[in-house]
């Protein structure tokens, strides 16, 4: 049944032009694209400063500061599972994703002050996995700036 998924997830991103948006990003930035796993791209060396976190999802392509093979190691599973799922979410949402994400941060950053521990894409994908601080975690802590996800 994951694979499955995986082929319908790559197949409405490329129809909804996400994965081209994703792709075209990772070439105007210089970053360089691999093939990940279960239909997704890994772009690698993305070195803007905007996002501020480690990884991001543009359609079925992982952008990363890092190399592919880092994103890729068995260590980061979480990770590219919590991004891979940010891939299942632009499938079904296409572009609407950008807005209705930044609406989800707009959310997040008014209940919790911070982007993520409100945001229900952030949630869906698995906010310990990206990194983001959970509801409990967020109530004892707040020596991380508010919604920035770790650098993993």
């Amino acid at each position: 049944m994951k694979r499955i998924w995986d082929v319908t997830r790559t197949v409405l991103t490329a129809v909804n032009g996400t994965t081209g948006a994703g792709l075209l990003l990772a070439l105007a930035t210089g970053a360089k694209i691999k093939r990940g796993r279960n239909g997704v791209f890994v772009a690698e060396g993305y070195r803007r400063r905007v996002p501020p976190a480690t990884c991001f999802t543009v359609g079925s392509v992982i952008l990363t500061r890092r190399d592919a093979d880092w994103l890729l190691h068995a260590d980061r599973g979480d990770l590219f599972h919590h991004e891979s799922r940010h891939a299942g979410q632009y499938a079904v949402l296409g572009p609407l994703f950008w807005p209705a994400y930044w609406l989800a941060c707009g959310y997040s950053y008014a209940r919790a002050r911070d982007y993520g521990t409100r945001n229900a894409f952030e949630r869906h994908a698995g906010l310990a996995a990206g990194g983001y601080l959970t509801d409990s975690a967020a109530t004892r802590s707040t020596s991380r700036p508010g919604g920035s996800p770790s650098p993993h």
